[in-house]
């Protein structure tokens, strides 16, 4: 999945922290992205352009996040939910508690909270904006 953005670097490091996901290592063969980078001819003034991330464990998909010129306008059409709390099945004393502290950790790096949902008059999610104000839910 690509991710665009303004700040690739500090938008990578704010998901890496909410998904646990770690820096995407360098193609085999090449000790740094900077060795790729310069073995692929990219111009040296683009290399900071992208970042990368990767599960660590390698089971789910890789993260890219690349440097766009224009902003972003109007509310994403797709988004992520961060499901911190683990499930519906999860009592919902243990799942709240989870929730809130994501939304803490997520708060300390970067993300704003938007909006708090309730169901059923008790709290059951937060909506929030990344560094650069993509939406996504914390549940």
């Amino acid at each position: 999945m690509t991710i665009d953005c303004a700040e690739p670097r500090v938008l990578a490091r704010f998901w890496a922290v909410a998904l646990g996901y770690i820096e995407r290592p360098p193609p085999a063969g090449f000790a740094s992205w900077e060795a790729w980078f310069a073995d692929h001819d990219v111009p040296e003034a683009e290399w900071g352009d992208g970042a990368y991330l990767s599960d660590p464990e390698g089971a789910l998909p890789s993260l890219s996040f690349l440097k766009v010129p224009e902003s972003k306008i109007a509310k994403n059409r797709l988004h992520l939910d961060v499901q911190a709390g683990g499930g519906r099945d999860v009592p919902w004393e243990t799942r709240w508690e989870r929730v809130v502290e994501a939304v803490a950790r997520l708060t300390a790096a970067g993300a704003a909270v938007l909006d708090r949902h309730e169901l059923d008059g008790r709290p059951d999610h937060f909506v929030m904006a990344d560094p650069e104000g993509n939406e996504f839910c914390v549940l």
